[in-house]
């Protein structure tokens, strides 16, 4: 399931409103009162009919009870007691004039009120928790409006699109990361993938986030931002330890725009970027990739920044494993340079509803993995208003952090 985050903030929000009223919860639509009671009137007649034919060897009308219950698994309450009533009506007549003795009788309408009782609470209690599922739900989209941005992101320098998508449909937020950050120093630009899942995960990339957000304003250098986030998994790898927790690692790739073409680029165990220019999909060669955050001790060399050249009107397309690791049903993996050579020619957001739709026909819905991605494109001197020099907003954040 794709899920944008303006998107998704609009249907959760509609989702909650909808329980709120009474409607169904789950995104179903109610089903209309003329159809519901048209059908309820077609199906007492039948059953009705039915029992006058079957005679008194086999009674159907104390069958109608059950009806009630099921209108409470999709109907809104005023629908169920709507059909409760009718169906009390309709039992305790026809129990009345077929005659009996009077605990028999008594027995029969005392039963048929409890069970359209019972269907009634059922469907009260099914709208109490789709409510409250819905405000959970609502909390968690404000949560992660905090935690990830909704793209599209517009810098001076840059104009980022982006598709996140968790592997679980229940959980907003899953171990896939990405940020873009207007500094004095050009745009930042970090997507990045917790090892393991969970809410473990979801800890380690919330640490390497709030890092990068300060560090790509404070640090004058891209490689002075890695140090940062590669001491935040750290600290976070520490704290895990202490409470019984496993310790992880982050695969990250950090961008930098200056806003002339040129971007600064270091790769800690992340996948290269592909670049897209002139209908032509290429493999970002990286050649100095270093080993992934929270294993700085294992790697034997500094991080260093490499260099590309990014042509006006490219594309550069940042992901997570999951696009690259999706499956078919025979096991092969998803051929990205292959299928990206036939949208080369596409704008950002059309190359990513076609990866997306694509992906989902190649895995057949199924996914292994969270998925994460961005096509950045350079704006070039003009293409959108700048100022001549860093954002003001900005370089009052860097004073404070450097006073801080």
């Amino acid at each position: 399931m794709r899920i944008g985050l303006q998107q998704l903030s609009a249907t959760r929000g509609a989702g909650l409103t909808g329980t709120e009223t009474g409607e169904p919860a789950g995104g179903a639509q109610r089903v209309g009162n003329r159809a519901l009671f048209g059908g309820l009137v077609l199906l007492t007649a039948v059953t009705v009919l039915l029992d006058m034919w079957s005679g008194d060897e086999l009674r159907l009308v104390p069958l109608l009870v059950v009806v009630p219950a099921l209108v409470s698994v999709f109907g809104t309450i005023r629908q169920t007691v709507g059909v409760a009533s009718w169906i009390m009506v309709v039992a305790v007549a026809s129990r009345l004039v077929t005659g009996g003795t009077f605990w028999d009788i008594t027995s029969s309408v005392v039963f048929t009120v409890l069970a359209c009782f019972l269907g009634v609470g059922a469907c009260a209690l099914r709208i109490r928790h789709a409510t409250e599922i819905a405000r959970l739900r609502s909390a968690a989209v404000a949560l992660q409006r905090q935690i990830l941005r909704p793209l599209p992101i517009v810098t001076d320098q840059v104009v980022a699109h982006g598709t996140y998508a968790p592997i679980e449909e229940d959980r907003l937020v899953g171990g896939d990361i990405y940020e873009v950050v207007s500094s004095p120093y050009g745009t930042r630009v970090i997507i990045g993938d917790v090892q393991g899942k969970g809410l473990a995960a979801i800890g380690a990339g919330f640490a390497v986030l709030g890092a990068f957000r300060e560090a790509a304003i404070r640090e004058p250098t891209l490689t002075g931002v890695v140090d940062a986030l590669e001491d935040a998994v750290a600290r976070h790898n520490t704290f895990s330890a202490q409470t019984g927790e496993i310790e992880r690692f982050v695969t990250a790739l950090v961008l930098g725009f200056d806003g002339d073409g040129r971007v600064q680029a270091v790769n800690c165990g992340h996948l290269p970027p592909r670049l897209l220019h002139d209908g032509v999909a290429r493999p970002v060669p990286l050649r100095r990739t270093s080993v992934p955050l929270g294993l700085a001790e294992l790697g034997s060399e500094a991080r260093v920044t490499e260099w590309l050249d990014l042509p006006s009107g490219a594309t550069l397309l940042m992901f997570t494993d999951g696009v690259t690791e999706a499956r078919d049903a025979a096991g092969a993996f998803y051929p990205l340079d292959a299928r990206l050579g036939h949208w080369a020619h596409q704008g950002p957001r059309e190359l990513l509803d076609a990866l997306h739709q694509d992906l989902e026909e190649f895995s057949d819905g199924v996914r292994r993995d969270d998925i994460a991605v961005l096509a950045v494109g350079w704006t070039p001197s003009g293409g959108v208003p700048r100022p001549e020099g860093p954002d003001r907003g900005a370089r009052r954040a860097a004073e404070a952090f450097s006073r801080g």
